[in-house]
């Protein structure tokens, strides 16, 4: 259990949540989401329940003193059996998966073969030919049905022990009265049974459940994939000189691993001897190797792919930059949308009202002078056309699929409601500094400086951990070092050593420009050489503005800079721009234009971004942002780039014209076929076909979005 921040008990004292785990295989649908969220909200001491339909999982935030097995028994009270998860890595749902690819080949092997079997009662065969071909799919069908139908009747049979209904409830109602209809007339010698119908029923179904679930596996492999990044373990150098091998769990700060070239990192820290590239292609998308010194700070998963570093441990295990960008990938799954809430409406009512109709369709062909037999034949058709999975899958498939397009595109959406927001933006509110550009000073003035001066002012740059040592470093990275002597930093002052008896230094400026723009002063002997910085517009920034634009959004740029500052960034890039804003006047700003309609989406990076991050109506931080940043962002891009931000905004608009398409799939899809199973002109068959089909279409359409991030 992880323990989280503080709220308010009723007192008004101070009471300390924790954040406990439960799979619940059982989780299907909108309604399972709706039924399980509200019953655990409903208890006392337990804060929120928050489902992740995704990875079949519960997370409640409680009391310290309800401990998981009175958790798991509210779960169970509520109809769906949990299991306490202690390691949030686990994948509950993989034995799930196993069992409904094999459930789904048993029922399409029975199908076949009943199939073949039912084509020759079609083509005529009567008397005791019919009667063996009956009990021959009945030999079939029996054991199918109660081996492929058990993941709805398991489902069917915890709703209705707790006094209510699911999707699975009328599916396998339908089911099973299908099947035991076609056993009464094999038994009494009837012309027809439906064996057939119940089977591929069952086949259908979990052929659009298995896909359901596959889709749902894909967006838990990318989080699987991601910390399989991590090594398993590190040398790690003892105090008395000797190195052991120690396991990625067991590493703590302040250890100094030995990290080969060729290895990759088993923890974030910072280079103390060495320097090497590193490839960290999985957090930027950039495949060219980052070198990297002394001071520089690595992260857990980049691979050394030049020489041996030794890096102190900052951060181990579940704090590792890699394991916060899994846990927002994990958390890309069900939001509570105002689509989704729909849709967990619509499945409340829609089982009660299946039941009803089938019912009155059943009492009204009763008046009209039909037998029992014909009329329970007519309601379990409309059971079986009305089941309303289509509807339940409606809003999920296409977040799961949307989300998982972004993550491969390296947007990890922390929650699948945000799409819906991302797609109402009509204006982009950016922040300067580390956002629209790197946030990294670059030097401008080294083209004037000869290959030996160049040299020398890289060895003196290695020599500090400064951030603009660290640039000059960064930027005469490939040249090689001169042997400067008696190397020395002073704080605030710069580093002072000596070059073939000729002192040289890479200090604070003498002059005054520093009051206006970050500067350093290389100085060699008498001559000193002005070094400027600059913070770089990040490589695209230009153009996705320019594409921003082309969208029919407006651009905004929000900052703490002096304006003369912004003067250049909001020429080039074409926008308004607006300095000296402090967290509080980008706060009134972005409420300013709520007020006016705008729809505004906040990107932004620093400590002080967060609350205009939360007032947006969405908002985008970078990988580089501040914790509190990507804790408030709805979504945080990987890379130097900015292109993600249009592509995010692209596929949100297509989720949501395809949530849109299913929702008028589902509901055309009853509008068309309830009227025929009413009026008699629908076998169990056709229906079980019908039903199925309109699922798989729902989950095919939004499987298109697997192409909308190219």
């Amino acid at each position: 259990m992880a323990t989280q921040p503080l709220f308010e008990t009723a007192s008004g004292t101070a009471a300390e949540t924790v954040e406990s785990l439960f799979a619940v295989p059982a989780i299907h649908c909108a309604g399972c989401m709706a039924k399980i969220e509200n019953g655990l909200a409903a208890v006392p001491g337990i804060e929120r329940a928050r489902v992740n339909m995704t990875a079949r999982r519960v997370a409640i935030r409680h009391d310290p003193a309800i401990e998981p097995p009175a958790l798991k028994a509210a779960i169970v009270a509520l109809g769906f059996e949990a299991e306490a998860l202690a390691d949030p890595g686990i994948d509950v749902a993989a034995a799930e998966n196993r069992a409904l690819i094999r459930a789904l080949a048993v029922a399409g092997f029975a199908a076949m073969n009943i199939m073949l079997l039912s084509v020759s009662i079609w083509s005529g065969a009567d008397g005791a030919t019919r009667q063996m071909f009956h009990w021959l799919s009945a030999l079939i069908a029996l054991p199918t049905v109660a081996y492929a139908g058990q993941p709805f009747f398991r489902s069917a049979f915890a709703a209705v022990r707790q006094r209510r209904t699911n999707m699975d409830v009328p599916i396998s109602i339908g089911v099973l009265l299908t099947t035991g209809m076609s056993l009464y007339e094999t038994l009494t010698g009837g012309d027809h049974a439906w064996f057939d119908g119940a089977v591929m029923l069952l086949f259908f179904l979990l052929a659009g459940r298995c896909l359901d679930s596959m889709m749902r596996s894909r967006a838990r492999a990318g989080v699987a994939a991601l910390l399989k990044q991590t090594a398993p373990g590190a040398l790690v150098l003892g105090e008395d000189g000797r190195s052991r091998w120690v396991k990625a769990a067991a590493l703590r700060p302040d250890m100094v691993m030995l990290v080969a070239a060729g290895e990759r990192l088993a923890a974030d820290g910072y280079v103390v001897e060495g320097t090497s590239g590193l490839d960290i292609a999985f957090l930027t998308g950039e495949s060219a190797p980052v070198r990297v010194g002394p001071g520089d700070s690595v992260q857990a998963g980049a691979m050394n792919v030049d020489g041996p570093i030794r890096v102190v441990v900052t951060a181990a295990g579940p704090d590792t930059v890699i394991a916060d960008i899994a846990r927002l990938m994990e958390q890309a799954g069900q939001g509570k949308s105002r689509y989704v809430r729909l849709a967990d409406r619509a499945a409340r009512l829609y089982a009660p009202c299946v039941h009803a109709l089938a019912a009155l369709s059943f009492a009204g062909w009763m008046i009209a002078g039909a037998g029992a037999h014909q009329a329970l034949l007519i309601a379990v058709a409309v059971l079986l056309i009305t089941c309303p999975c289509a509807l339940g899958l409606a809003v999920p498939a296409a977040q799961v699929v949307a989300c998982g397009a972004l993550m491969r595109r390296g947007v990890l959406v922390k929650d699948g409601s945000a799409l819906e927001r991302l797609a109402e933006i009509d204006e982009v509110l950016f922040d300067k500094t580390g956002t629209l550009t790197l946030g990294r000073p670059v030097p401008r003035d080294l083209d004037g400086l000869g290959d030996e001066d160049r040299a020398i002012l890289l060895a003196l740059a290695r020599v500090s951990r400064h951030p603009l040592s660290n640039a000059v470093r960064q930027a005469l990275d490939g040249i090689e070092a001169a042997p400067i002597e008696d190397a020395r930093e002073i704080a605030g002052e710069g580093v002072f050593a000596c070059f073939r008896g000729e002192a040289v230094s890479l200090a604070r400026p003498r002059s005054l420009i520093t009051l206006f723009d970050l500067a350093s002063e290389y100085r060699r002997g008498e001559a000193a050489t002005l070094l400027r910085f600059a913070d770089a517009l990040r490589p695209d920034a230009v153009q996705v503005v320019a594409d921003l634009k082309r969208a029919g959004l407006q651009t905004l740029i929000a900052s703490g800079d002096r304006p003369k500052a912004l003067e250049e960034i909001a020429r080039v890039t074409g926008s308004t721009a607006i300095g000296r804003l402090r967290p509080a006047d980008k706060l009134a700003l972005i409420e300013r234009l709520k007020r006016r309609g705008q729809k505004i989406l906040m990107v932004g990076d620093g400590l002080n971004d967060g609350p205009a991050l939360a007032a947006g109506h969405a908002s985008m931080a970078p990988a580089s942002a501040s914790d509190a940043s990507q804790l408030t962002a709805d979504a945080v891009f990987l890379g130097d780039r900015l292109a993600p931000i249009v592509v995010t905004l692209r596929v949100a608009r297509r989720t949501v014209r395809v949530v849109k398409q299913n929702f008028a799939l589902a509901i055309g899809y009853n509008v068309l076929a309830v009227p025929l199973a009413i009026a008699g002109q629908v076998t169990p068959l056709v229906a079980a076909v019908a039903m199925s089909l309109s699922s798989l279409i729902v989950v095919a359409n939004a499987l298109r979005l697997n192409g909308s991030a190219r």
